[in-house]
């Protein structure tokens, strides 16, 4: 599996981190549809405290109406009722509209932000991370976000107010009964705080076991066929299973967290209240206190019963949200590619192709003291010349060719295209001047066209796709797929043979007519007859370009003007291929397949 991030490794260090301060990140988010959020809160308040003027009609019915057998005066009191219930449906259910298409469109700019920001992130960022990580992050966790936005963070405005507002009035009504009901405060809130610190760390753990999860997922749909092929459905299985058992553990402590603090909130304040009608019922029938106002009091208590028993929930759905959105900041923080472009950089006077000069790269995340995979390149591409590089597995020759369009960055030294330092490029220039075919070719889940299309400007159209895939020898076989070019290749291109997929990696590559053409063993995949017409073709379009091929066997050695032989991270011949053949005894055992040497 991927290599992926991990929660804190220290829980104290979790465990202190404030919610409020993180949840507090999503205001820009927020800040656009304030006005329709503060306008659904205080609607949502009203219809809240509307349910506390209830126990009043209440105390009216009982100490007026029903002590003077008004049968009037009683559907009266039971119309207030009524229009009070109607009431209060009706405004939530306002509140409710208010926040929809808001808090939706709050979920999309997020997303769309998310998915921008991937595209810019450098390649050893998705290197490190796991795409299961990234996928959950612009799903699950986003959804938190925006139903912590709908419901929690309102109703736990709503509710404190809520929950103030019945004091004042259960202290209006009696103050010694009141009191009792204030007793369970203190313990109540430093066990929702125990609550909140503990259920961050769970909700954190099982966030990032549904992220492990989802790349389990996405890699056994996508190797489908190695699955099958090698008969490894059932380990597949088998670790699925371990990763769901794991996450239903985490969420099953997530339950017991969830049950533990309900039945707290639940219990405590039940015996409050069952202490104040004892006490109520004596002073009732004492005489220190009416029927109607014990009946008030009782009433508005067991109003105030779901706004602190919904603390517990509002806090588990708050701490959420608080995990899910700092997960979201951790790709968000994440530092992009850097673009110092450089106005008036020094160029060459003329044309100079491509040089290396005492290039290093070491990869972000290796070992420290680990020796660099490439230490000192030094390499001269002339204007119009096409150089082959050969090295043996490992040598470095991809990482070599990823630095030109700089999808990695040089550790040192520096790459020149025409005499201009490419680390002082825009990238959008840099990269509309190379085009590159890489050995894995990938497609997307789009046309043919759109696929090859890919690598040319916006003002490319049918002349342009039918000469690339002419260069490419891929016109014969799209011209015979159900609807040509525009037939849809399906996800990763898999519906396509290898060979076909290389073709049309390779005509996107050329189908732009780059200034420079970097192309990682674009003919691996071919038949030996394709692979004859595709490199006859191919040397029309090597004409008009500047490029440096990797290549692993002599037919593709053969379409170079010169050879260049990575060994040991450095450059260590360069000459024709029958020069390297006479000079060196590593390319003439490369090129010889490999075979033992004499």
């Amino acid at each position: 599996m991927p290599e992926k991030p991990l929660p804190p490794a220290n829980p104290a260090d979790a465990a202190d981190r404030s919610a409020v301060r993180v949840l507090l990140r999503l205001w820009p988010y927020v800040r656009p549809v304030r006005g329709r959020l503060f306008t659904a809160a205080f609607v949502a308040i009203v219809a809240s405290c509307l349910s506390l003027v209830i126990p009043l009609v209440l105390k009216w019915l009982v100490d007026g109406p029903v002590a003077d057998r008004d049968p009037g005066g009683v559907w009266l009191g039971a119309l207030y009722l009524l229009l009070l219930g109607i009431t209060e449906a009706v405004l939530f259910g306002f509140r409710r509209w208010l926040v929809a298409r808001p808090l939706a469109g709050v979920e999309a700019r997020m997303r769309s932000d998310l998915y921008g920001r991937l595209q810019r992130l450098p390649i050893a960022f998705h290197d490190r991370w796991a795409s299961g990580q990234l996928l959950s992050r612009g799903t699950t966790d986003l959804m938190l976000v925006r139903m912590f936005l709908a419901f929690p963070l309102t109703f736990l405005l709503v509710n404190g107010v809520t929950i103030l507002a019945g004091y004042v009035l259960l202290l209006s009504q009696d103050w010694s009964l009141g009191l009792v009901l204030l007793t369970p405060v203190l313990p109540l809130v430093v066990v929702c705080s125990l609550f909140e610190g503990r259920y961050g760390l769970v909700a954190r753990r099982a966030q990032d076991q549904v992220g492990d999860l989802t790349t389990v997922v996405e890699e056994s749909v996508l190797g489908i066929r190695i699955v099958k092929g090698f008969g490894r459905h059932r380990s597949q299985a088998r670790a699925f299973r371990e990763l769901s058992e794991r996450l239903r553990g985490t969420e099953l402590v997530k339950a017991r967290l969830l049950a533990a603090i309900w039945a707290v909130i639940t219990v405590v304040p039940e015996l409050a209240i069952g202490a104040a009608l004892v006490l109520g019922t004596v002073q009732v029938a004492d005489g220190g206190l009416s029927a109607g106002t014990l009946v008030a009091f009782l009433s508005t208590a067991l109003a105030l019963r779901w706004p602190v028993e919904s603390i517990g929930f509002l806090l588990a759905m708050s701490q959420e949200a608080a995990t899910a959105t700092e997960r979201y900041f951790e790709v968000m923080d994440a530092p992009e590619e850097p673009d110092t472009a450089a106005p008036g950089v020094p160029r060459a006077d003329g044309p100079d192709g491509v040089r290396f000069e005492n290039v290093t790269f070491r990869y972000p995340d290796a070992p420290e003291g680990a020796p660099p995979v490439l230490d000192g390149v030094d390499l001269h591409i002339r204007p119009g010349e096409t150089l082959a590089l050969v090295g043996g597995t490992g040598s470095g020759k991809t990482t070599l060719t990823a630095l030109v369009p700089r999808l990695h960055e040089t550790t040192g030294g520096r790459i020149l295209l025409d005499g201009e330092d490419v680390a002082l490029m825009e990238r959008d220039r840099l990269r509309s001047l190379v085009s590159m075919a890489f050995e894995e070719p990938t497609l997307f889940s789009t046309s043919v066209g759109e696929n090859v299309l890919m690598g040319a400007g916006a003002e490319a159209g049918e002349p342009e796709l039918r000469r690339a895939l002419g260069v490419a020898q891929a016109d014969g076989f799209v011209d015979r797929l159900p609807e040509a070019a525009a037939t849809r290749v399906g996800e990763q291109g898999l519906s396509l043979s290898g060979g076909q997929r290389q073709r049309l990696a390779l005509a996107r590559a050329v189908v732009g007519r780059p200034r420079f053409l970097v192309l990682d063993d674009p003919l691996s995949a071919l038949d030996v007859h394709t692979e004859a017409r595709v490199e006859a073709a191919l040397r029309e379009v090597l004409r008009e370009t500047t490029a440096l091929v990797v290549a692993h066997r002599p037919s593709t050695v053969m379409l170079a003007d010169r050879v260049a032989l990575l060994s040991g991270g450095r450059i260590t011949a360069v000459g024709t291929h029958q020069e390297l053949l006479r000079g060196s005894e590593e390319y003439a055992w490369l090129m010889s397949g490999g075979k033992e040497r004499r």
